[in-house]
């Protein structure tokens, strides 16, 4: 689905997904498609992916380098229009699983994620905004994995009832936590 419908036709769950859904809204209206790629620096759209096993106990996380701690999958668009398409993609990529199936292919969290500035590539990239469109994965734990050495140091996974042990990301932790929830709902 293109990314404007998908945000559009999202029904937000919190208080915290009606506001960041309509500050998106606004940022689609001032930036439209330009919000799919990088130069637009103050903000622009990501796919992520939190990537569960049938069991609904277990999480995939990676070891990301910049934030030095175990993450989901997820990335920027780049011009790609379709989110779900862009988190199956970043899973595939980050954690080199070769099948995560969306649960239900539908928009399963609206966010606004702060990335503060850091270095990547010898670049700086300054402070901006990630419009975080993320989807429900399902992978087999029995697949193999392997790390993305360019994004990531390591690949895991994580039971879901202890995610804290992991991340170091309250925010993250978050939207963890709302995700798992409502893929037990689904199931």
């Amino acid at each position: 689905m293109h990314f404007i419908a998908a945000v559009q036709s999202y029904t937000p769950r919190c208080v915290q997904e009606e506001n960041d859904q309509k500050v998106i809204l606004d940022m689609i209206a001032r930036f439209s498609e330009k919000l799919l790629f990088r130069d637009n620096a103050f903000a622009h759209m990501t796919g992520s992916g939190l990537i569960l096993n049938p069991a609904l106990n277990k999480v995939l996380f990676v070891h990301h380098h910049i934030y030095q701690t175990w993450s989901w999958t997820g990335g920027h668009a780049d011009g790609n229009a379709d989110l779900l398409e862009v988190a199956c993609k970043e899973a595939a990529e980050e954690t080199g699983i070769k099948q995560a199936k969306p649960l239900t292919g539908q928009l399963d969290s609206l966010d606004i994620l702060p990335v503060y500035g850091h270095f990547k590539k010898g670049q700086y990239i300054s402070a901006h905004l990630h419009l975080s469109a993320a989807y429900l994965l399902v992978a087999d734990e029995t697949q193999p994995v392997t790390a993305n050495k360019a994004e990531n140091s390591a690949v895991r996974w994580c039971e879901a009832d202890r995610l804290s042990a992991y991340s170091v990301e309250p925010h993250l932790l978050r939207i963890y936590a709302k995700l798992i929830e409502k893929a037990k709902r689904y199931c």
